[in-house]
């Protein structure tokens, strides 16, 4: 027993002194303040927000650590098996999902609800890399037939996303991937063309519904919403709330906004507004600079990668976590359109916490795998 136990010790401290601690701090500060505001933003629900977000916030560190073991090279060569899961979780989307805010995208089980566009937002970076890295080992990343399997390879899993919010943070995983693997410019600037030109015909031909319009050009047309109770409604209480807390704020708990439930679902998407009216401009900005430090590192463990292909994994991450905190506080303050995104580790949510918990451990696994340029040139 006792040889056992000193085993485990052994492999314990090896692996603190090999793993990524500042990221993972970070990640663990990011959850920890994220779940004091949870507390606050849903102190007048009788609900168990709290406790499952704790509950979250355990698994994901230990799925962090297991997948920090194991090699991304492994993960991204299991492809097919990868797009099997997708579809499965599709289909039983599909046949047992839940309608919650207009929207097909939750399957629960026994009261815990399980968003599956989380789980396929992880594979699809890792499908993504492979074929990316596969095309320009093998065959010619910038030919026309290579484009075109990857707008394929993209079109699959953006048919597999049942809202828009989760569609755009996809196509900004696939373009920030494609640039930086090496797509040339003058496929961007052929993407580009073609959108001018589509866009136009899908407001001539009415291609959009009524609810897709408003929900989109809302932020930007106030005749849409004019008395800011529909549409806008969310962002405006937001914006409100967020205003009143000032640079110190109302104080932890204190926030009458807050603490009346003013803006809806705002222990969930909206959890900035908490972090504003109670602690002001000053905890705005903390969640934001925490969030930033997360991104600033993945990608920073990308750029060092000891491969193209972990390399195009970090890369996709960091896009994923940069796009959603962007589109995240963009719709809280009114500047985007409401397109229901979770606020990354602060968000009450715990497919959202468990998944990027498993991103991180994935980017964890990359920086202990690259070999650092001043021991490599020592040796």
């Amino acid at each position: 027993m006792t040889a056992n136990v000193k085993r485990a010790w052994s492999a314990c401290v090896k692996y603190l002194k090999s793993a990524d601690i500042f990221l993972l701090a970070l990640c663990l500060l990011c959850s920890i303040f994220g779940i004091l505001l949870i507390a606050t933003a849903s102190a007048r629900l009788s609900g168990n927000q709290v406790t499952l977000q704790i509950g979250a916030l355990v698994l994901g560190v230990v799925l962090f650590v297991l997948f920090s073991l194991v090699d991304v090279d492994s993960l991204a060569s299991r492809w097919k098996a990868l797009l099997v899961l997708n579809v499965a979780l599709t289909l039983m989307l599909f046949l047992f999902g839940t309608r919650v805010a207009g929207t097909q995208a939750w399957i629960r089980f026994f009261g815990i609800g399980i968003q599956p566009s989380e789980i396929i937002k992880i594979s699809f970076i890792l499908t993504l890399a492979y074929h990316i890295h596969y095309l320009k080992e093998y065959k010619d990343l910038n030919s026309f037939f290579s484009v075109i399997q990857l707008l394929l390879h993209f079109g699959l899993m953006a048919v597999l996303v049942p809202d828009l919010g989760n569609a755009t943070i996809f196509m900004s995983i696939f373009l920030v991937m494609l640039f930086l693997g090496g797509l040339k410019l003058r496929w961007f600037l052929f993407g580009l063309a073609i959108l001018v030109i589509v866009i136009p015909l899908i407001f001539h031909f009415d291609l959009l519904h009524t609810h897709q319009y408003n929900r989109i050009f809302a932020p930007y047309d106030p005749s849409i919403d004019p008395w800011l109770n529909h549409w806008n409604m969310q962002a405006h209480r937001g914006r409100m709330a967020i205003g009143s807390g000032q640079v110190f704020g109302q104080g932890f708990g204190q926030g009458p906004l807050t603490q009346s439930g003013f803006v809806p679902e705002q222990w969930t998407d909206f959890i900035l507004v908490s972090a504003g009216e109670e602690l002001g401009f000053i905890g705005a900005m903390a969640v934001l600079v925490l969030l930033l430090l997360v991104i600033f590192r993945t990608f920073q463990v990308g750029a060092k990668a000891r491969d193209s292909l972990s390399a195009l994994v970090a890369a996709g991450i960091g896009a994923f976590m940069l796009f959603q905190t962007f589109l995240n506080i963009g719709m809280t303050i009114g500047l985007l359109p409401v397109v229901g995104i979770a606020l990354p580790f602060f968000s009450y949510g715990g497919s959202s916490l468990v998944t990027t918990f498993i991103a991180m451990g994935i980017v964890c696994g990359i920086n202990m795998r690259t070999v650092d340029p001043w021991k490599r040139r020592k040796t």
